[in-house]
């Protein structure tokens, strides 16, 4: 283990709330924190120098759904809006 990674301790929402200052300090001189809430951890505050971690990439992430899978497709039946604009103008005369 680093260094860095020796000096993780756990820090709940509550202290943080109540101790900020202290802890804004601490990071400042390079500790790092595991933020829990209820007792599960939900986060970490490190200092901005730390290194980051290293996370392999396997594959990139493609979109596989979404908004484009859901256009309209086009059917013999379909007329430009002029066209059908123009219907409804005739109907009123």
């Amino acid at each position: 283990m680093s260094a860095h990674e020796q000096q993780v301790e756990t820090l709940s929402q509550r202290e943080l709330r109540n101790e900020s200052g202290r802890v804004l300090r601490e990071v400042a001189e390079g500790h790092s924190f595991v933020l829990t809430n209820r007792g599960v951890p939900v986060g970490r505050i490190v200092p901005l120098d730390a290194p980051a971690p290293t996370l392999s990439i396997v594959r990139p992430a493609r979109r596989t759904a979404g908004w484009a899978a859901l256009a309209p497709e086009a059917t013999a039946n379909d007329s430009p809006m002029a066209r059908i604009l123009d219907e409804l103008r005739e109907d009123r005369a």
